[in-house]
C-alpha cells in the first residue's frame, strides 16, 4: 500500500508543480531536516517528534511519533502538503489522511547517500528550490570526498556492534538492512554482526563470539541506559573487547541513523572517532 502512495505522490507532486506548497506538515525528522536545509523551514506548521533538528524543527506544534501519527492532529494544521517517509503509520491514519483528501509526498528512507540526494532533489523540486537543492548536494559531494580520503588513509576497518538499547532486558544489536550497519559501512568499518537483517536480542554467547572493538550507541540510548558504565556492565556487552577496553562511541540518533543533510558529516565524525580508538 506505502508503495503505491510513494509513487501516486511523486506524480501529483510533479503535476502541481506549478503550485508550490504553502503549509507542510514533516513526518520524518531527516526529511524535515532536509526542508530547513532547503531553506523551507517557514512553510513547515507541524512535524512529529522525530523532527527535532534544526532547533526550529523542535519547536514546531508536534502530530505524534512518526509511527504512531495522529489523524486528527494533521488536519487540525489544515495542511495543504505532508511530507513523510515510507516508514511512517500506522497505515490506519494514512487512509484517514488520503480519505480526506490530503495530498501527501511519501519517500523512501534512506539508507545511502545516494538515497539522500534523491530526497533532496525530489523534496527542491517540489518546493522550488532547485538552487537550494543543487548547493546542498554539492556540500554533501565534498564531504563524502574527504571521507573517502580518510578511508584510504586508515590502517584498518574496526569491528563495530551498534546497540539500539540495552535497558529492561537483553541489548539489541543492528544486523543487516538497518541504518545503523549503513552508517557503520558508510564510516569505513564493519559491522561484527552478520547472519540475520534486522534487531535480534544480544546474548552472552553471542557477544563473545561477535567480539566487537567498538560498541555504537545513540546518546539518547546511552542516556536512558544509565550511562556508559551501566552500557558497559550490561549482560553481554561486558564480555566483549569493546567493553574490557572502554571504547565506545555515542552519537545523537538523528544525526547518526537518519540518513539525511548530514550524513556524509555523520560518517565522516563517526570514522575519525572509531579510528582514535
Amino acid at each position: 500500500m506505502i508503495r503505491i502512495i510513494v509513487f501516486l505522490c511523486l506524480f501529483i507532486s510533479t503535476a502541481a508543480h506549478a503550485d508550490a506548497p504553502k503549509r507542510i506538515v514533516s513526518i520524518g525528522g531527516a526529511l524535515t531536516e532536509t526542508i530547513y536545509a532547503l531553506d523551507a523551514g517557514d512553510l513547515v506548521v507541524g512535524s512529529d517528534t522525530t523532527s527535532y533538528y534544526p532547533p526550529a524543527a523542535a519547536s514546531a506544534p508536534k502530530v505524534g511519533y512518526m509511527r504512531a501519527l495522529s489523524a486528527e492532529g494533521i488536519l487540525s494544521l489544515s495542511p495543504d502538503l505532508v511530507i513523510l517517509s515510507e516508514e511512517s503509520g500506522p497505515p490506519t491514519v494514512l487512509e484517514q489522511l488520503k480519505s480526506a483528501g490530503v495530498t501527501m509526498l511519501v519517500l523512501e528512507a534512506g539508507r545511502t547517500i545516494g538515497d539522500v540526494k534523491k530526497n533532496i532533489k525530489i523534496l527542491a523540486e517540489t518546493l522550488e528550490k532547485q538552487g537550494e537543492g543543487e548547493s546542498l548536494i554539492s556540500e554533501i559531494d565534498g564531504t563524502v570526498s574527504k571521507l573517502q580520503e580518510a578511508i584510504a588513509a586508515q590502517e584498518s576497518s574496526k569491528s563495530v556492534m551498534f546497540i539500539l538499547q540495552h535497558s529492561g532486558g537483553a541489548p539489541m544489536v543492528a544486523g543487516s538492512k538497518t541504518a545503523a550497519d549503513s552508517i557503520i559501512k558508510l564510516a569505513g568499518a564493519e559491522n561484527a554482526v552478520t547472519g540475520y537483517d534486522g534487531y535480534k536480542p544480544l546474548s552472552p554467547e553471542a557477544a563473545t563470539s561477535l567480539a566487537p572493538d567498538i560498541l555504537l550507541v545513540t546518546t539518547q540510548g546511552l542516556e536512558q541506559s544509565g550511562g556508559e558504565a551501566a552500557l558497559l556492565a550490561a549482560p553481554g556487552v561486558s564480555l566483549t573487547p569493546a567493553a574490557k577496553n572502554g571504547h565506545v562511541v555515542a552519537m545523537d540518533a538523528l544525526l547518526l541513523l537518519g540518513f539525511g543533510p548530514r550524513t556524509a558529516e555523520a560518517a565522516l565524525e563517526l570514522n575519525g572517532r572509531l579510528n582514535s580508538q
